[in-house]
């Protein structure tokens, strides 16, 4: 249907509300394969405080009528302070006015997922959203553990796959730290499909996805698939690899995210966007961009506790 006056912004206030805003965030937390591992913790625009257990009481054994031991339980803080992160997404006005009703539905997941994979950029690699640049969260980014494996260098006799994964629990254990779970790049999938471990058992064992995850992956997003390895939670996911890095085993209790609030969102037909490089004239090409901004914060305690898992050299 050919337009007959222009849209104005108006017209399509509204589409996103604040109640249809902790939906996204939970599609985004569904396609993060970070957010999944780590702990959400409540983020206000002043930052968090964030205790953090520096030493751990001991206990022992008393005569009778002997004397108690005294014991101390060391404590620390790290604060989280919340950084913005935004994105454009941007339709022809014909298509929101054939669905106005359904606009979310084709907002939502874009917004998710570009949300998502710049959140596992920062955290991974301080990277930005796009995989070039620098994050906001310089600090504490995993890419600077110490520790290293490279996957797929064990030889079948050595286990393959599985003992590159027993290797990189070594390093931690004897760092005396823990491994609770692995986050792993979408690209090294075909590494571990087929590869078994000492029983002769799958190495990785996916599990299902929920309701919403199923609908996200069906309507083409690529979201965290969910598995065990070495019996510990496993999710691969975009923005969780490099060209240098393949994923990450550690303590992801370690570590805490959150978001503030909702998302604050303006909508316009009359502004002018980057597209392709160039800049383009909304209300002269009839289309409708929808700017949303969202902040997050995430902190880490150890990057001792993590281990990077370098990809084969091919």
């Amino acid at each position: 249907m050919a337009i007959t006056a222009a849209s104005k912004t108006t017209d399509f206030s509204g589409f996103l509300t604040p109640e249809q805003a902790q939906p996204i965030f939970n599609d985004a937390q569904r396609i993060s394969a970070f957010q999944q591992l780590f702990r959400r913790v409540p983020l206000g625009i002043r930052g968090q405080s964030i205790p953090v257990i520096t030493s751990k009481p001991t206990a022992n054994w008393v005569e009778e009528g002997g004397k108690k031991p005294a014991t101390d339980m060391g404590l620390g803080k790290l604060t989280i302070v919340p950084k913005k992160l935004a994105a454009i997404a941007v339709m022809s006005a014909e298509v929101v006015r054939a669905n106005p009703g359904g606009i979310n539905d084709l907002i939502r997941p874009a917004l998710a997922e570009a949300f998502a994979i710049a959140f596992d950029y920062a955290v991974g690699h301080d990277k930005g959203g796009d995989g070039t640049g620098t994050g906001p969260f310089s600090d504490y980014a995993l890419s600077k553990a110490t520790k290293s494996v490279t996957i797929g260098t064990a030889e079948k006799t050595e286990g393959g796959i599985h003992g590159d994964l027993t290797a990189a629990l070594k390093l931690l254990v004897a760092d005396k730290k823990r491994l609770t779970g692995w986050a792993l790049g979408s690209e090294v999938e075909p590494e571990f499909w087929g590869a078994t471990d000492g029983s002769g058992r799958p190495l990785f064992a996916e599990l299902p996805m929920d309701q919403q995850a199923a609908l996200l992956a069906s309507n083409g997003t690529e979201v965290a698939r969910s598995g065990l390895l070495l019996n510990r939670p496993a999710w691969m996911g975009q923005g969780v690899s490099s060209e240098t890095i393949a994923g990450f085993g550690g303590d992801f209790t370690k570590g805490a995210w959150g978001a503030v609030g909702g998302i604050d969102y303006r909508v316009s037909t009359e502004a002018t966007v980057t597209i392709n490089g160039e800049l383009t004239s909304l209300w002269e090409h009839n289309l409708v961009a929808v700017l949303a901004e969202a902040e997050y914060g995430y902190v880490n305690a150890d990057l001792d506790a993590f281990v990077k898992l370098a990809p084969r050299e091919v």
